[in-house]
């Protein structure tokens, strides 16, 4: 496949396979700054340069945060699509999530410019590792960290692997927490199992947020747990029960060629565990489209940034889980997850880049006082 106006020339998806692990450091240190090499620690990463001025748009204003999110690129005329419509949205950051350009080693600056030449070169255009990249077999993430580098001020972590960065960073209402479970790096695999310490360092991330009173809690992934495609739960049912077991907010995810949303889900009496390939009632707290905040957790999988996209299985043992989906023979639509929040609100909507016709609307109200 021929990238859009002759930009790239794409290879086909490499094999999405996890093996192997290692020991990893402990929790997040309270520092923004950046160190040593990936093959210390996840929390001394590599430096790098700092936020260009004026690079992040209106994260100054401390009343409201706009962020959006997708996975799974490519270089197609879907994937024009979409970033032109990013670009239209005016958000304060994109959270690409993972499985970038599908290419060849060596066409990442090309990619890079690809992105940058619909959305400016200036926009924070955020990275997280997909399968495609992290150990290579798409190019390497450490050549497309270079050229979409970090443009947030005051991320903690290692940028474009497992960071967190508090926006707006001058008064913080919510926390994204960037993490890669199941991806292989040249390092070895990322797990995140119980004891693990990069287990560890997300549930300091996310506990650290609720001390620090920052009032919504996001976490993003390449890869998901539960689902209506083809994959099963390469992340672990130990990252998939500490983050609703944390309530966190809105946990969002890639790989998956399609869109799908849960229902808010929670743990708690009837449902001790959200387990993976089946499915409990009990563990539904809420299933239409205004949900109270705390009360659980939404995931949300946006695996629609433009290559081709995938059938949703409506027999999937999880789909009493989900409120709704979109993939091929399902409105099949290109677009990217739209985060709007303020302190009493987190309103999520489903954006159109081009295909059909999909939409998707929810929010989560929280009382001021709370």
């Amino acid at each position: 496949m021929v990238g859009v106006l002759g930009v790239l020339t794409l290879a086909g998806p490499a094999a999405c396979a996890s093996q192997g692990d290692r020991p990893v450091p402990a929790a997040p240190a309270a520092s923004d700054a950046r160190g040593a090499t990936a093959t210390s620690t996840p929390l001394s990463p590599r430096p790098t340069s700092a936020p260009r001025a004026g690079s992040a748009r209106s994260t100054a204003n401390p009343t409201s945060v706009h962020l959006t999110a997708a996975g799974d690129y490519g270089a197609t005329a879907n994937t024009a699509g979409v970033l032109e419509a990013l670009a239209a949205g005016g958000s304060d950051a994109h959270l690409a999530l993972g499985d970038l350009s599908y290419g060849s080693a060596g066409g990442e600056q090309a990619w890079c410019s690809f992105v940058t030449s619909h959305v400016g070169t200036t926009f924070p255009f955020q990275l997280l590792a997909g399968n495609h990249e992290s150990s290579g077999g798409n190019g390497s993430i450490d050549r497309f960290e270079e050229c979409l580098p970090n443009r947030l001020p005051g991320i903690v972590g290692q940028y474009a692997r497992q960071y967190y960065v508090d926006l707006p960073h001058a008064a913080p209402l919510v926390r994204v927490v960037l993490i890669s479970p199941a991806l292989t790096f040249p390092d070895g695999t990322w797990h995140y199992t119980a004891g693990s310490a990069r287990y560890a360092w997300t549930a300091a991330a996310i506990d650290g947020a609720r001390r620090a009173g920052i009032r919504w809690v996001v976490v993003a992934m390449h890869e998901s747990c539960l689902t209506m495609g083809r994959y099963g739960c390469p992340v672990g049912p130990d990252l998939l029960h500490l983050l609703v077991s944390e309530r966190v907010d809105v946990v969002l995810s890639g790989h998956e060629h399609l869109y799908q949303r849960t229902k808010q889900l929670r743990e708690g009496e009837g449902c001790g565990r959200v387990t993976v390939g089946s499915y409990s009632p009990a563990c539904v707290v809420d299933a239409d489209a205004s949900m109270v905040a705390g009360a659980g957790t939404v995931f949300a999988t946006v695996g629609t940034g433009g290559v081709d996209l995938r059938p949703v299985s409506a027999t999937s043992p999880e789909s009493g889980y989900f409120a709704t989906a979109s993939g091929t023979a399902r409105n099949p639509t290109y677009g990217f997850a739209d985060l709007r929040v303020t302190s009493t609100e987190l309103r999520f909507g489903f954006v159109r880049g081009a295909g059909g016709t999909f939409t998707d609307e929810w929010v989560l109200g929280r009382m001021p006082s709370r």
